[in-house]
């Protein structure tokens, strides 16, 4: 017969349907459970929710991280490595279930699970989700209801056994990543690999922007941290010029511009941005208003106007030659 008990805990079952290997894990805050789970309803179909192996991609769950469905981190904590369990858990437990859904499916559908939320206190975007966008959560919200989780454990993994990802870092963590992720990008510049550079720079930028959310903008703390996002953003920007991609340098550029409009190596990057695309008026005014900034950089600066001339007037003979052959071929 399947063991059926009680965890420590108010409106909480749990029933092994496997038994698992070892003694139960021992846990610490960034210690990682990787599991597979399905959700039911406690209906007479058991009807299934959810189900990670349907989406393809195991859960992780970093202990001490406040997931929303605090729940999960208990259930898991009471299991041990290779069990399968069945939980049934009260609708005190459950009231999160459907957000936390949401942002699942939206992950397995190569979507941002942050999408329509607007930037506020987790309180505050309780009020914006007027739908989910799947007719089974938005029932669920409701109806808040008991739920049934069946997990299998995988794995249990101490914070230094892998590779933390930049949400799950701590303040100080963070602190302490970001000129090892900008020194990374360095090197990886020096050998020419700029895919890989930019996203050593891109990462570094998440850490600080994350940070930075927790500080009033303008603010010491939050200037502090704005000095050491623009050196990075300029860095995944001479990236994004020597990959091509043109349209990518003329948003982060433009950005970092609306805050800090003196920045004449922003404006330099975005002017050759534009000249690769073509825009040769907005290209010849950022030109011009790096030398006026940094009178340094006008040799720079005069070097490419020339070439921009240049690419110009050898693209205009270019394209009356296309005209006109359009023109003959039309007229024959």
């Amino acid at each position: 017969m399947e063991e059926t008990y009680l965890l420590n805990v108010e409106g909480v079952k749990k029933k092994i349907l496997h038994g698992g290997q070892g003694e139960l894990p021992k846990l610490q805050d960034g210690s990682k459970f990787t599991f597979h789970f399905q959700t039911l309803k406690d209906d007479f179909e058991r009807t299934v929710i959810d189900d990670s192996r349907e989406a393809g991609m195991p859960m992780e769950i970093i202990v001490g991280k406040m997931f929303k469905l605090e729940i999960w981190e208990t259930l898991l904590s009471s299991m041990r490595i290779g069990e399968v369990a069945e939980f049934w858990c009260d609708t005190i437990h459950t009231g999160m279930y459907a957000l936390v859904s949401r942002g699942m499916r939206r992950i397995a559908e190569g979507r941002d699970p942050l999408e329509g939320q607007k930037h506020r206190c987790g309180m505050g975007n309780m009020f914006d989700y007027h739908s989910t966008g799947y007719d089974d959560l938005d029932e669920l919200q409701r109806t808040p209801q008991p739920l049934i989780f069946i997990m299998e454990l995988f794995r249990v993994e101490d914070p230094s056994a892998y590779k933390r990802d930049t949400w799950a870092m701590s303040k100080e963590e963070k602190l302490a990543a970001v000129p090892v992720l900008h020194s990374e990008g360095n090197r990886l510049v020096l050998r020419r690999e700029f895919a890989q550079a930019a996203a050593k720079y891109q990462e570094a930028v998440i850490c600080l922007r994350n940070l930075q959310a927790k500080e009033k903008p303008w603010e010491d703390g939050w200037l502090k941290l704005e000095s050491l996002v623009t050196p990075l953003v300029l860095n995944y920007c001479q990236c994004q010029l020597e990959l091509g991609e043109y349209y990518e340098v003329l948003e982060h550029t433009t950005e970092l511009l609306q805050k800090h409009n003196d920045n004449a190596k922003a404006y330099f990057k975005r002017a050759k941005a534009h000249a690769a695309v073509w825009n040769e008026r907005e290209a010849r005014e950022d030109f011009q208003r790096v030398a006026h900034l940094d009178p340094s950089m006008a040799a720079a600066v005069k070097k490419e106007l020339k070439q921009l001339g240049e690419r110009m007037r050898k693209k205009h003979v270019e394209d009356r030659k296309r005209y006109q052959g359009l023109f003959q071929s039309s007229q024959g």
